[in-house]
């Protein structure tokens, strides 16, 4: 009989493999963009499309290892982070398929200086892809506290990178019209589809917070 240690470790898995399929979702956009390849934000979409069958997955393993084991202690709180995570791992995946969708503006026929901005903005996504290779680490570290602290606080790192990554482009965008003395909305939806890109990573240090909440205790 199947007991809640290997019932906990398919849920951290199950996590792991969400993870994963956003990431190779990111790979794939970040590919797209550096070509402004349309067929390819069509291939970027892929992997979102499992996301919420996974999630739903999740939340009824944790569920019934709440039902049949009665988890306490250290397992109660890392069912009760999970059940948290899943909502966020959700948000994550409509952040990314949004963002695909409204990058589709990089194509060949895109303006230039568009395709400028886009291809200045990619840094964000590096970081984003980075900050969920520690968030899998996070998942993977059940013991040592210190090692998950130190993976939170990468994550951290990496969002605010993207934070001045996006001043920076939002401070270029605004100077070009500016010059051009008017208001382009070109422009000003990129910086709004940019915008929500950084979201990904906060949602992601949301997971992390969980994490630290699953494995070290204090406020959820």
């Amino acid at each position: 009989m199947i007991g809640i240690e290997e019932k906990v470790i398919q849920v951290r898995q199950k996590t792991v493999a969400v993870l994963e399929e956003m990431m190779i979702s990111q790979k794939l956009a970040l590919q797209a963009l550096r070509a402004c390849d349309e067929k390819g934000f069509e291939q970027a979409n892929i992997p979102l499309n499992r996301i919420d069958k996974q999630v739903v997955e999740i939340d009824n393993l944790v569920l019934t290892i709440f039902a049949r084991f009665s988890p306490e202690a250290k397992d109660l709180r890392e069912m009760v982070a999970f059940l948290k995570i899943t909502s966020s791992l959700q948000r994550i995946a409509s952040n990314e398929a949004n963002y695909i969708k409204n990058m589709k503006v990089c194509n060949p026929k895109a303006d230039p200086e568009i395709k400028r901005i886009i291809k200045e903005s990619l840094s964000i996504n590096e970081c984003t892809i980075k900050a969920m290779n520690y968030a899998i680490e996070m998942i993977h570290e059940t013991e040592d506290k210190n090692k998950l602290l130190d993976l939170e606080s990468k994550i951290d790192v990496e969002s605010s990178k993207t934070d001045d990554i996006y001043s920076m482009i939002e401070k270029d965008v605004l100077q070009i019209m500016h010059q051009a003395h008017e208001v382009n909305d070109e422009f000003i939806n990129l910086l709004k589809y940019l915008r929500k890109n950084t979201k990904i990573i906060d949602r992601l240090q949301d997971v992390a917070s969980k994490l630290i909440f699953a494995r070290i205790g204090g406020k959820l």
